[in-house]
């Protein structure tokens, strides 16, 4: 069975610890090189082939599709490089530092023809495609109310999170994942914004944002921030019911997941997102079928991230 050969842009730790760990495991993704400017780092990653510069990596023909675990703001420079010498990028998110630069990416695949897409892995874990499916079979009636929360807590002034250069900061970092969903779960866009930030009086980063998302149907309110204590969870409520996601975003690839309906568990098989996230975008290319988030989709994600900025900043609501 033929795999698609992969190489990654960096040696970032969620590329060492998460992506390439569980893309090896796939039935259709094979990685196989890495650059990093610290050629050292690469090697010690232990794949077939490291490379001391990205643009040896690029220039190897033997690698199909290229992960960019980049800092934010190379994410569209990057991904634009790799497309024009015809490899398929798998970015990940947020996809730009605004919408109107993530747009720049739809132009780059639509002239190259190459796949592009962003890498929300937990829109491909089972825990989520099932909270998905329940909320529109109407089981928990109209869906009213998305509610999230992400947190960690981290001060470390060297870390790109951190770095308002690199596009940083709480909102950019998880706040992405509650947008993401809540239009996962109402499929469709929000149609308008408000959005608080509180922003870390030394980096200049957000380190504290809450926010709501007005949909047709409903609307989605969560809170994110880099300095707090650690926690996670998702919730969906709808007008007879509602689900609970216990590990929304980290789910572990070692252990089962659960999500609550009502008052039933539902749990699913150990199973890794990574995984199924790099199997889903080397099928894609093998099959040239659509990938698991569209540029179009990860645009319009931005655009509700651009949109909390803009209301921050004004006091007032603002269109999405």
């Amino acid at each position: 069975m033929r795999k698609i050969r992969w190489g990654v842009l960096g040696a970032a730790k969620i590329a060492r610890e998460k992506v390439i760990p569980g893309m090896w495991l796939g039935k259709y993704s094979e990685v196989v090189a890495v650059a990093s400017r610290d050629f050292e780092r690469a090697r010690a990653l232990g794949l077939p082939k490291a490379y001391a510069s990205y643009e040896e990596l690029l220039a190897d023909p033997e690698i199909n599709a290229i992960y960019n675990p980049l800092p934010n703001h190379l994410h569209v420079p990057w991904s634009i490089k790799c497309a024009e010498v015809g490899k398929h990028v798998l970015c990940e998110k947020p996809i730009a530092i605004s919408a109107s630069q993530a747009r720049e990416l739809i132009a780059a695949r639509d002239r190259t023809g190459v796949k592009i897409g962003e890498a929300f892995m937990s829109r491909t874990h089972p825990q989520w495609l099932r909270a998905r499916e329940i909320a529109q079979s109407g089981e928990i009636g109209e869906v009213r109310v998305v509610q999230g929360f992400f947190s960690y807590f981290n001060r470390d002034a060297a870390n790109i999170r951190n770095q308002t250069g690199a596009a940083g900061g709480a909102l950019n970092d998880i706040g992405c994942y509650p947008i993401t969903h809540s239009r996962m779960i109402f499929g469709c866009e929000p149609r308008r914004v408000m959005g608080i930030i509180e922003r870390d009086p030394d980096f200049g980063t957000d380190r504290l944002t809450s926010a709501v998302l007005e949909f047709p149907a409903g609307e989605c309110a969560f809170t994110c921030s880099t300095q707090l204590a650690p926690y996670q969870r998702m919730h969906i409520f709808g007008t007879r019911g509602r689900i609970e996601i216990e590990i929304p975003f980290n789910a572990p690839p070692d252990r089962a997941t659960r999500i609550f309906v009502n008052d039933r568990v539902e749990e699913f098989p150990v199973c890794d997102q990574y995984t199924i996230q790099g199997d889903l975008f080397s099928k894609a290319i093998l099959e040239n079928g659509p990938v698991p988030v569209s540029l179009e989709d990860a645009v319009n994600n931005m655009a509700a991230i651009d949109a909390i900025v803009r209301s921050a900043a004004s006091g007032k609501w603002e269109k999405v």
